[in-house]
């Protein structure tokens, strides 16, 4: 397999439509994306949850859902929201009109098979003889979403039903699947399957897993042997909260980065979401722009996939301009050995008795295209701005330091920033940085008049791919 040699960028549907996206919204979407971002390397268009169901409502799921089925119990577009799926083709003509945007096509699915194809015990497509029923496993069913039940992975017929889906959505034209209900808990037989499908179909299709609650690196082998990305957290929205949590995951997992293989901290809850989604009303993300730079920052120098949550016509104009930053796609596809450096609780003087705890955060990458720049992110996760002061060693090493000067580069605005200084006690160099509250310092230390860095050390290498 060669998908997802770098970490995927793009657009879903849950955050700003939840389980009730439309055919005319997936398109204004991928329109947006194309002229806008697709330069800039977002290029995969996903519609999530639900888009079977005809009766799909804002803020939660439909019991019992009438989902649209074929004659083998196979999901299929809901007419009365994909038009172009009321001949019985399924995507095939959406896929195609964000094919011929330059965009990928993806779609969400969920672990097992429709209870409804279960009840009526249709048919398993080949000469077996078996039914949905005699391949569903009842007693495995999803906590939040009733619509499924899972497959008998031990039954030969369960593989035979699933091989069948594959090939439909690879039929569609579908090059990126997520399935959702396969990580809490670890679904190991189902993550096998998927994976033995989508090679039978004969199509590249990039297959992410989710959701990721309490995901542990255990699972490492089985991840990599099957799929390309693999959620590490729940349903992440637009509360510092929820970003500042993911720095111990993304810690965690960033080691274990590697091409083929990723583990992703979430969409990106950003623009205009919640219009009719499963979580809050209509609104622009109520992250500040620090804190939206935080999580961007973070989720790049992890090489976490981007895909944004809010809805991209209608969202603001500096979050379009966030997004277009071009060092945001730039690190992600070319930065390697990302890693935390640092993370140490602090506290700054408000004055009058006051104090501001937090955290100083410090990852560092390094460019994989040949220039020997490094990128570093300096994070506070204090609730007030604070004056932070790095050692130049302390970034790039001891004898990286000492071997010459280094250029400092604002990665968010392209500024050129003043040279590190030397003290005292930081003869090599010392860095000042004001970093906001909930904010980061993103910055390029570009080498210029010493030989290459050397190599790094086993103590953070990254694994070969």
């Amino acid at each position: 397999m060669t998908s997802a040699l770098t970490p995927p960028m793009g657009w879903n549907s849950w955050d700003c439509y939840g389980t009730t996206v439309t055919e005319a919204e997936v398109l204004a979407n991928a329109r947006f994306l194309a002229e806008h971002l697709l330069p800039h390397g977002w290029d995969t268009v996903v519609v999530d949850i639900d888009w079977s169901d005809p009766d799909a409502r804002p803020h939660g799921y439909t019991q019992d859902a009438a989902l649209v089925l074929d004659a083998h119990g196979y999901p299929q577009p809901a007419p009365g929201r994909f038009p172009s799926a009321a001949d019985g083709t399924g995507f095939t003509a959406l896929a195609a009109r964000v094919h011929a945007l330059g965009l990928r096509f993806g779609v969400h699915v969920l672990r097992g098979i429709p209870r409804r194809a279960v009840a009526a015990a249709l048919p398993v497509p080949g000469d077996g003889g078996w039914t949905a029923a005699d391949v569903a496993d009842p007693t495995s069913t999803c906590p939040w979403n009733g619509h499924m039940v899972g497959l008998d992975h031990a039954h030969p017929g369960a593989q035979a039903w699933l091989d069948g889906l594959v090939a439909q959505l690879a039929s569609w034209g579908v090059d990126y699947v997520k399935v959702d209900d396969m990580l809490a808990p670890f679904h190991a037989d189902a993550v096998r399957a998927w994976g033995t499908a989508i090679a039978r179909s004969g199509r590249e299709m990039v297959l992410s897993l989710s959701p990721g609650t309490r995901l542990s690196t255990e699972h490492l082998p089985v991840l990599r042997e099957h799929a390309q990305l693999w959620r590490v957290c729940d349903d992440l929205w637009d509360r510092w909260e929820d970003v500042h949590a993911n720095f111990a995951r993304l810690a965690r997992w960033a080691p274990h980065q590697r091409p083929g293989g990723w583990a992703d901290a979430d969409m990106l809850p950003l623009g205009r979401i919640g219009i009719r989604a499963e979580r809050g009303e209509d609104r622009q993300s109520r992250l500040t722009a620090d804190e939206q730079r935080t999580l961007l920052t973070l989720w790049v120098m992890a090489r976490s996939p981007l895909m944004m949550g809010g809805d991209l016509p209608t969202s603001d104009p500096a979050t379009v301009a966030l997004l277009a930053t071009p060092a945001v796609g730039h690190v992600l596809r070319t930065g390697v050995d990302g890693r935390e450096l640092l993370r140490e609780p602090a506290a700054t003087d408000l004055g009058a008795g006051r104090t501001d705890a937090g955290e100083v955060v410090v990852w560092a990458a390094r460019a994989g295209d040949g220039t020997h720049t490094r990128y570093v992110a300096v994070f506070w996760t204090g609730a007030h701005p604070r004056t932070e002061h790095l050692a130049l060693s302390s970034l790039v090493g001891d004898a990286d330091a000492r071997a010459g000067r280094w250029a400092v580069r604002d990665l968010w605005t392209g500024a050129a920033l003043p040279d590190p200084v030397p003290t005292g006690w930081e003869p090599e160099g010392r860095l000042d940085l004001e970093v906001p509250a909930h904010g980061v310092r993103w910055l390029a230390l570009d080498p210029t008049d010493h030989p290459a860095p050397a190599a790094p050390g086993p103590h953070h290498r990254q694994e070969p791919s």
